[in-house]
């Protein structure tokens, strides 16, 4: 069979720090966020026309924009949510960017990691922000109400604050139920019941844990990756959660150093991407088991992990590859930024063979 290729199919040279980049929906734009040298925050939007990446807005903020996020957006408006270093969640309306829809003092400290619900009709249930911070807290924000989080995830007493580096939603498949995972720089993986509010789980994987994501937001959970510091990703099984052994899990290494993000095909929730410090992407696809399902000694259901096959890998630059989004409407379409500030338009070929 065919393996998948990875093709870069366009890249365009920035003179500025990239942070996060993301495909704007139901277009062929995209917006990167990042910071210029002078310390102000860049927000830029881009086309694809005719075989070329076209800068069609450049907006200058007095913030460093450091993470953003569609997801809570209706996708008639493309309300983009943003988290900076000030600890600033704000709304922006690309169409007219000069003042927020809404801001609020979110955190204070920086804004790592944002993740939203509720819009582009993804997730069942009002649109909701999720935001982690250097601050140690985890927040979720209603954007109808402004100033206060409806759900803050704290510490419990006598824990020390760790910095959270990676939020994610997930388990939105109707109208009341949803959950929350974030990952912490010591290792830790907490998973919030926002429903009962609760913890419902949590695990460490020894080293810091830069991004997390389910494969689908709006179904009952069904797989959580998580990747880390020291080349390795965990790949957990949520649907069936044992009593005292929790999610069966597997871990890969990978990449050879730092692995930033993970990413899953939105046209197949098997196939996923991860990206690496080394300046490589790797292409993966997930196995399930014959039987998702056990018995334990004592008649107790748990999970069985399936396996994962590297389907292709390729290096881009000889900088980590900070941010990576599928687009969500063009099956293989790609968009990849760089710490060697570089706009990378790419192209998979074949994922509907895999």
């Amino acid at each position: 069979m065919e393996k998948p290729q990875i093709i870069v199919h366009l890249q365009k040279s920035l003179n500025y720090t990239l942070f996060d980049t993301k495909w704007i929906p139901r277009s062929a734009k995209m917006v990167v966020l990042g910071n210029h040298p002078r310390g102000t925050g860049v927000m830029q939007v881009f086309e694809l026309s005719h075989g070329q990446v076209n800068l069609i807005h450049d907006i200058e903020k007095p913030a460093q924009f450091r993470c953003g996020t569609f997801g809570a957006s209706n996708l008639s408006q493309h309300n983009l949510a943003t988290g900076d270093f000030k600890g600033t969640l704000a709304i922006w309306n690309l169409e007219n960017t000069k003042e927020p829809t809404f801001s609020t003092h979110a955190h204070d400290e920086i804004i790592n990691c944002i993740d939203g619900v509720g819009g582009l009709r993804i997730g069942e249930g009002a649109p909701e922000i999720v935001t982690g911070s250097r601050d140690g807290l985890v927040k979720v924000w209603d954007p109808r109400q402004a100033n206060k989080p409806v759900a803050c995830m704290e510490p419990a007493g006598g824990e020390n604050k760790r910095d959270c580096w990676t939020v994610a939603f997930g388990h939105a498949f109707n109208q009341s139920d949803r959950c929350v995972a974030a990952g912490y720089d010591n290792g830790d993986i907490k998973l919030f019941d926002l429903r009962a509010m609760s913890l419902r789980w949590e695990t460490n994987v020894k080293n810091g844990v830069c991004s997390l994501e389910f494969d689908r937001k709006d179904i009952n959970m069904n797989k959580l990756v998580a990747t880390t510091l020291e080349s390795k990703f965990h790949v957990w099984d949520v649907r069936t959660q044992h009593p005292s052994k929790g999610f069966a899990q597997l871990t890969e290494k990978a990449h050879k150093s730092t692995i930033w993000v993970v990413r899953h095909l939105p046209q197949n929730r098997d196939v996923f991407m991860t990206s690496g410090g080394s300046g490589s992407i790797y292409l993966w696809k997930y196995n399930y088991p014959s039987n998702r399902v056990t018995k334990d000694g004592n008649d107790v259901d748990m999970g069985v992990i399936g396996t994962v096959d590297l389907q292709q890998n390729v290096v881009l630059s000889s900088q980590p590859i900070a941010s990576f989004d599928w687009s969500p409407d063009k099956e293989g379409l790609a968009v990849c930024t760089s710490f060697d500030q570089t706009l990378r338009i790419l192209i998979c070929t074949k994922l509907n063979r895999i």
